[in-house]
């Protein structure tokens, strides 16, 4: 079900629908970043940049990731491109042959398996539960391994557990990678989204990964630009290289006054950081309130800003007529839990809420949940 367009039509029709589908924060841009774009603009910088991103926004990469990270990337090994799917994208472009495997952990974020199937990748399921909080065991990833296998594929904190990875978990997962020459490609979008003592560790981090890692990252949601289109690749050499000729055959370079925005943005203190992860957990703490008071079972997320919950005690068939009755006979948009999955049945008794939401969008969903009854 397509239910950013199903919901657009409902709202069309007059419907009063609560949407909690799309991962579209409700915080506003903080204004020392849309000043920048603006003067930017203003100062008629708004021609081509070198590929790879102006000098200074590359800086910007890698002053932040080492400030936050302990880090050594060079600014050349930092390629600022068009969103953070479109560096996916490229890293995927790069790595993948036809039929060349890559292990993808499930549930994953929707375009991981398309983006993998379109380069000619065959992708290789992980299944995860959350009885054992999503978690990935070597045994299970060693399994997977075969010798087609070209990269794993990790985000954390991951859309739509809100799973964040370990150490130790992470470790296990490095281990393989040298033992068996894969390469660990990772989503780190929600990176300073972490609730409770939470710590985001790269995998890239860890001895022996730095050059085996390709790490994707995006302004979109730490700065509430998700229409900006703007993200970026940290990766060693001889991968940052391939793919900044990718980039260049595909879209020559980001908007260059959003470029100089991302210096702004990513020079913000550590406040500004700590104070987005202190709001987002008052949002995740109402959502989960209202979903459990109106009879979902809830997987409590550790990062990001969704909650997967259990719906089977709805009685419905599945989760696509579930939230089909959501949207219909209750006002509530959200993403069937089948969206994430590829197996057959996968996430049907799922349902995925966003919760990047103003107080009074939470509120007014706390209201409209309130008229489920659990079976």
């Amino acid at each position: 079900m397509a239910v950013a367009a199903e919901a657009a039509k409902l709202r069309a029709q007059g419907a009063n629908l609560v949407d909690f589908g799309a991962g579209e924060p409700h915080f506003p841009t903080p204004h020392h970043i849309k000043d920048a774009a603006i003067a930017a603009i203003e100062a008629n910088f708004t021609r081509y940049t070198v590929v790879p991103g102006i000098p200074d926004v590359r800086k910007a990469i890698v002053e932040r990731h080492a400030a936050d990270f302990g880090s050594d990337y060079a600014i050349d090994e930092a390629i600022f491109t068009t969103g953070g799917k479109l560096a996916l994208f490229n890293a995927i472009q790069v790595l993948v042959d036809h039929g060349d495997e890559v292990i993808l952990p499930v549930p994953y974020w929707v375009s991981f398996k398309d983006i993998i199937q379109y380069a000619g990748g065959k992708v290789v399921l992980l299944e995860t539960r959350e009885a054992e909080n999503f978690r990935i065991t070597a045994d299970a990833i060693e399994k997977a391994i075969t010798p087609r296998t070209k990269a794993i594929i990790l985000n954390s904190p991951n859309n739509p557990t809100g799973k964040v990875f370990t150490r130790p978990e992470l470790e296990q997962i490095a281990a393989l990678c040298q033992e068996f020459d894969v390469l660990a490609i990772t989503d780190e979008i929600y990176e300073h989204i972490l609730y409770e003592d939470e710590v985001h560790v790269p995998i890239a981090s860890l001895p022996g990964m730095r050059e085996r890692s390709i790490l994707v990252n995006s302004m979109s949601k730490t700065y509430s630009v998700t229409g900006w289109r703007v993200g970026w690749v940290l990766a060693p050499p001889d991968l940052s290289n391939s793919i900044r000729k990718v980039h260049d055959f595909l879209t020559v370079g980001a908007a260059s006054p959003l470029q100089a925005a991302g210096v702004v943005a990513l020079g913000l203190s550590d406040e500004y950081y700590q104070g987005l992860a202190r709001e987002y957990r008052k949002r995740r703490d109402h959502i989960i309130n209202s979903l459990e008071s109106s009879g979902f079972r809830c997987f409590r997320p550790h990062g990001a800003y969704y909650v997967m919950t259990d719906v089977s005690a709805f009685g419905f068939a599945d989760d696509l007529a579930f939230v089909r009755h959501l949207m219909d006979d209750v006002g509530v948009a959200a993403v069937p839990g089948s969206s994430f999955y590829a197996q057959e049945c996968g996430g049907s008794q799922q349902v995925r809420f966003c919760f990047c939401k103003k107080y009074e969008t939470l509120e007014s969903a706390r209201n409209h949940l309130a008229k489920l009854n659990a079976r």
